[in-house]
């Protein structure tokens, strides 16, 4: 959430940066509340004083009343209006406030800077390239036909048990998946420096709020049919992020690393996608999260994206990485890279990765803090990045190592992890 500060002091300039975001501000609804909360404010706090100062009163002035043989009703009845219009005067207060809350809800993240203007995907910056795309001598395979030919990769079996969008691996692709896995997590551990978690895979409605996710995407997640407001995660970031809400961290920066299974609904995929693995309800990842300094997020953004390049390096997969444009730029996000992977049955880059810096954007949602240089409570930075997304580093992995008799080679990184397999046939 932004800072309602920020608004008060230079909304034209939000307003201004937010249309990067293809976001339009409404700074005349805006103002327009924030005018009567600042009116009503002040004829709350009027009324609270004069029935405060009232009230201190009232016993000396029935006292005296009575003294003189006076009707005391018109002085208690005093007392009860001042009480009343207080009441109410503070109950119109309150719904002004909850107003400008849902109005702020509604923002997005202002984008940093350098994030370039753009409409879509398409306007996307490319920043750099690793590795050149593999050449075959045979006709290439996609990843449904590959695993197909050997009962490796099934959706029909998975559509007769959910539904469509889910999958059953088995075999050697089953434990290709669980390696790859394994492999990401020791690298992020042994290499990167971030501690592993084990986390909830339902989360409730505060801890969605807090990164974003409610209440403007709604649509998008699984929601339990309990009246406790339960839903499966949409990505592991949730819980991660989610551990330090409503605490003041004594130490930074903490990065933590977690393996789980994600659930999304698609609802705004339209169709896209439905052949194999791409875009699925179900699809396991493993997530990089920092909780850092301020002064120190931008850098870190940098090196996260570092740690998630790293694991397709060490597969020998090519990839692209791209600076999204603020059309593209998620709505709690303030800079966002796409790492893209090569897959040579669609002779093109496709996501894998996304690397974040939120700011203090989730952290204000969330009332996550540090202690700063003072001692004194401040809200702290967030940033998370798929380091990487397994089912599609699994497909990645058939298609950029088919063999022509129809077999999957296993990158050398993976073999200690298969037990010395070389190939999956």
């Amino acid at each position: 959430m932004l800072d309602p500060k920020l608004l008060r002091s230079d909304i034209n300039a939000v307003a201004e940066r937010l249309l990067v975001k293809r976001y339009r501000l409404d700074t005349a609804a805006f103002l327009a509340l924030e005018e009567q909360r600042k009116a009503l404010q002040l004829a709350a706090e009027d009324l609270q004083q004069e029935r405060n100062s009232y009230s201190k009163s009232m016993g000396k002035l029935i006292g005296e009343a009575k003294a003189k043989g006076e009707d005391v009703e018109p002085l208690k009845a005093k007392g009860e209006q001042l009480k009343m219009a207080s009441a109410a005067a503070d109950t119109e207060l309150t719904e002004v406030q909850d107003a400008l809350n849902a109005m702020l809800q509604g923002i997005p993240n202002i984008p940093h800077q350098s994030v370039p203007a753009g409409n879509d995907e398409d306007d996307n910056v490319e920043v750099r390239r690793w590795g050149e795309p593999h050449t075959f001598d045979f006709d290439v395979k996609d990843h449904v036909d590959l695993g197909a030919a050997f009962n490796g990769l099934d959706f029909d079996r998975a559509a007769k048990i959910t539904g469509s969008r889910f999958s059953q691996m088995r075999g050697g692709l089953a434990s290709l998946h669980r390696a790859l896995t394994q492999f990401m997590l020791n690298t992020h551990i042994q290499e990167h420096g971030y501690e592993e978690v084990y986390v909830p895979y339902i989360v409730n409605r505060e801890s969605l709020y807090g990164t974003g996710q409610l209440p403007k995407f709604a649509e998008d997640l699984f929601k339990l049919d309990d009246e406790r407001e339960f839903y499966l995660i949409p990505t592991a970031e949730v819980p991660i992020t989610n551990i330090y809400r409503n605490e003041i961290v004594e130490k930074l920066p903490i990065k933590l690393v977690a393996h789980t299974p994600c659930f999304r609904s698609e609802a705004g995929s339209y169709g896209r996608d439905t052949r194999g693995m791409i875009r699925q309800h179900q699809f396991e990842k493993v997530e990089m999260v920092q909780f850092v300094h301020p002064d120190e997020s931008w850098d870190a953004l940098e090196a996260l994206v570092g740690d998630a390049e790293t694991i397709l390096q060490k597969l020998e997969l090519p990839y692209r990485t791209v600076v999204l444009c603020g059309g593209d730029l998620g709505f709690s996000a303030a800079k966002t890279y796409d790492i893209e992977v090569w897959l040579p049955s669609e002779g093109k880059y496709r996501e894998i990765s996304s690397c974040s810096n939120f700011g203090d954007f989730q952290a204000r949602r969330m009332k996550a803090r540090f202690r700063n240089a003072e001692g004194k409570p401040e809200l702290l930075h967030t940033l998370n990045g798929s380091g990487l997304a397994v089912g599609r580093t699994l497909l990645a992995v058939m298609e950029n190592y088919q063999q022509a008799d129809g077999s999957i080679a296993i990158p050398d990184v993976l073999r200690p992890l298969m037990n010395g397999q070389t190939h999956i046939k």
